[in-house]
Parts: structure tokens; sequence; C-alpha cells
């Protein structure tokens, strides 16, 4: 008898929807297949080649926050369609779908609450939400974290994932660049830290704004990070880029990053980061 079956002869009383297929993983890297219990308690992170998959907003924060307890912060309500965009399909049709899916507003959000004891306000763009594209709702949604943790005096920590400016919203996406930008400088008048954890993929206006303005640089194992697309790049300069070319480790190697940290050592990490830069203050 195979060791499958066994595995299969040994699953007591298997519900037809809990067939074999959904019991199993396959990554997407290596094509291991891993029970999606063993998966999950891996953080979505293959265990053969260290593939790091893409995760959601509630998955991180129950992850990273004490004891899975975190409070979502409220999305800001922004003009939706501004330009009445429609392409193969009405803008308005692709937001709904992206909600349908996501069960979000938009693709950042926001929550409070406590590592390691500390207090933080945790920002998480989800890739699943239109690719993570920046923008009116994230630019706001971007602002209103920046300014809970001014409000709270607390760290704020962003998780990027993003495939760029949302073309959906021409010239008003752009302008969140901008702004970003200058939510930031409030924060760093208020003497409060902004750390960045870089996940993949985080590409296009996001790193050219404030996916790179972190006062730590984080980024997970093999994500891809950059501006434009490798192949644009090469087209434009004629030339052949080198392997691992726009990968975390390959940024971290050339001083673009801080760190490079796989996804269970992240909570530790992120931890002793706050305790560095904004240490408990004593009581007046």
């Amino acid at each position: 008898m195979s060791w499958l079956s066994r595995v299969r002869s040994g699953i007591p009383f298997l519900p037809k929807r809990q067939s074999v297929e959904n019991l199993w993983h396959k990554c997407v890297k290596c094509g291991t297949m891993v029970f999606v219990k063993e998966w999950e308690e891996n953080y979505s992170v293959c265990p053969r080649c260290d593939f790091h998959d893409r995760i959601g907003p509630m998955k991180r924060f129950e992850h990273l926050f004490d004891a899975a307890q975190f409070e979502l912060l409220p999305a800001p309500d922004v003009r939706e369609d501004p330009l009445k965009f429609r392409d193969t399909k009405r803008y308005g049709e692709r937001l709904k779908a992206a909600r349908t899916k996501t069960n979000e507003k938009d693709a950042l959000v926001n929550a409070r609450g406590r590592i390691d004891g500390r207090e933080v306000i945790l920002g998480v763009q989800d890739f699943a939400f239109m690719g993570g594209s920046m923008g009116i709702a994230v630019g706001a949604a971007f602002v209103a974290g920046v300014r809970a943790a001014i409000a709270a005096k607390s760290p704020y920590i962003l998780f990027t994932a993003a495939g760029g400016a949302r073309m959906q919203e021409g010239i008003l996406s752009l302008m969140q660049m901008p702004r970003s930008t200058v939510a930031l400088a409030e924060l760093k008048e208020a003497g409060l830290p902004y750390i960045v954890v870089l996940t993949d993929p985080t590409t296009g206006g996001v790193t050219a704004s404030y996916a790179m303005l972190g006062d730590v640089q984080l980024a997970e194992p093999g994500a891809l990070i950059g501006f434009a697309g490798q192949r644009v790049i090469e087209q434009t300069i004629r030339e052949k880029l080198p392997e691992g070319f726009q990968r975390a480790e390959y940024l971290l190697d050339h001083g673009m990053i801080d760190m490079v940290v796989p996804r269970a050592e992240l909570k530790e990490k992120l931890a002793l980061l706050v305790g560095y830069l904004a240490p408990e203050r004593e009581p007046a």
C-alpha cells in the first residue's frame, strides 16, 4: 500500500466536499503537494522550496498581532469612479467584483493591535484586490493609517503588495504618491517610526513612493520589487539583466533594502524594531 493510500484510508468518514484534492495544496513554484493544514501552520510558505505565497490582510493580522486580537480601522469614504472609466468593463463593475472576491472595500486595510505588548497601527495591501493597485481609496487609507498612528503615538507598519497605480483613475491615482509622502512627513514630525515590509510583488508607483520611504526596509524572501518590469528595462537599455534582478535578495546585496526576513520570523523582528525605534516613554 502506498503512503498516499495509507493517508487516505486513515482519514475517517471523509465528507464528499473534503476530497483529497482540497486537503492538499500544490506549491506554485516547485509543485510539492503539502497538506493544507501544514501549509496554513507554516504561514503559507512551502516547507520544501521556501516559496512565500501571497496572503491577505486578515491572515497577516492574525499572524502578527498578539493572540490574533486586532481592531480594523474603518476605510475612508472616497469618490468612486471619478472619471467614469470603462475598458472592456465598467470600473464600477470591477470594484464590485473585487469586493465580492476579497470581502474588502479596497486594496489597503489598516488595523490596530499589539505586537509583543506594544501598540502599533498595521496596514496591509492585498494583491488579490485589483492587483493591490494604488488609487484614491488606497491613498486615503494610507493617510488614515498614518494619522491613526500619530493619534495613538505608535509606529505605522505597512506591508506592500501592488502592481502600481490604478489606471482607471488616471492622474488621480498618481496624486497619491505626493499625498502619501506628505503624510509621512507628518509622521516624522511626530517622531514616530515608519516600517515597511515589501512583499511579492511591489512595483510601479507604489515602489516609487511610500514603499521605499521607510525608516527600515524589510522584505520577504523572493519578493519581486521594482518600478518597471525586467523585460521593459532590457528592451530599453538593450542589455541582459543579472540573474535574480529585482528580487529581495539581490536588492539586499546592493543596499536597496535593510533585511530579508522569513515570514515565520517577522513578528519577532518587528517587535525588536519597534522596541528600538519607539521605546516606551516613562510617565511624567
